[in-house]
């Protein structure tokens, strides 16, 4: 049996939502998207823990209780067919991919909105410490963002005892950034699903689809070795059509003139 760790980010990887933007509506708290930019303008936290900063420090979202949070979970829209997508995995002859979610969102969300799906013992997210008498955060005991999704990574790794080779971690946002250059660095497999300028050039490849379903692309091509027809049949062979599949490379360029050169111009009939 081939055994490979498979992770993914949670917010708009595996869900169409940001979970503070989620939170922020459903406690009636403005300008969150404001916030996050505030606190990434001054570098003052690790990308995609801005939401665990304010929790814990703005006094609006000071509030915020655990049960806010699984209540989250259960507004949060996922993208379709997560647990199909996981189901498949288990169809792939003898290949083992043991399945975790690594991500800056809170657990207690992850969990509320993965129930029955993935199992806790799988999520890691952003822990809290809860005071017992008032119910609010007291402290935080961990947020898997940027490097520290490295971190969680390293360890699931080496506990599965597993090679770069059968590593592959999904993601779509700057806080992905820094598990997907060290696997890329050491032959695993970043897969990003989002158009984000700086994943583009470090993924191995970049799936776009509101379905869930659609990562199973690229492991069945590039790790399973799959061809094109081979894949469609799989699906078919499940009861799933791969409708639309274009494989398309965008080139995004910028051209500026040089300070000293001067502006050509067209010239004028004679």
């Amino acid at each position: 049996m081939m055994q490979y760790l498979l992770a993914s980010d949670f917010d708009q990887t595996l869900s169409f939502n940001d979970s503070g933007s989620v939170l922020g509506d459903m406690l009636g708290i403005q300008h969150f998207e404001e916030r996050v930019a505030g606190l990434s303008r001054i570098r003052l936290v690790q990308q995609g823990a801005e939401l665990a900063y304010l929790l814990l420090h703005d006094p609006e979202f000071r509030r915020v209780r655990r049960e806010h949070l699984a209540e989250v979970g259960q507004r949060v829209r996922l993208k379709p067919n997560i647990a199909s997508f996981l189901r498949l995995l288990t169809e792939l002859g003898d290949n083992r991919f043991d399945f975790h979610v690594i991500s800056a969102a809170p657990e207690e969300v992850i969990r509320s909105a993965l129930a029955g799906i993935v199992p806790e013992t799988n999520i890691i997210g952003t822990r809290f410490r809860f005071d017992e008498q008032s119910g609010e955060i007291q402290s935080i005991e961990r947020v898997p963002a940027g490097y520290g999704k490295v971190v969680v990574l390293e360890e699931l790794r080496h506990n599965l005892g597993v090679g770069y080779e059968r590593c592959i971690y999904i993601g779509d946002g700057s806080s992905d950034v820094h598990c997907m250059l060290h696997l890329a660095r050491l032959g695993g497999h970043p897969i990003a699903v989002s158009e984000n300028k700086f994943l583009a050039p470090i993924a191995r490849r970049t799936i776009l689809s509101d379905d869930a379903m659609s990562v199973l692309v690229p492991i069945l091509e590039d790790i399973l070795d799959y061809t094109p027809s081979r894949v469609r049949a799989f699906f078919e062979t499940h009861g799933f059509v791969v409708q639309d599949w274009d494989k398309v490379r965008t080139d995004s360029v910028t051209i500026r003139g040089t300070a000293g050169w001067p502006a050509l111009t067209a010239a004028a009939p004679s």
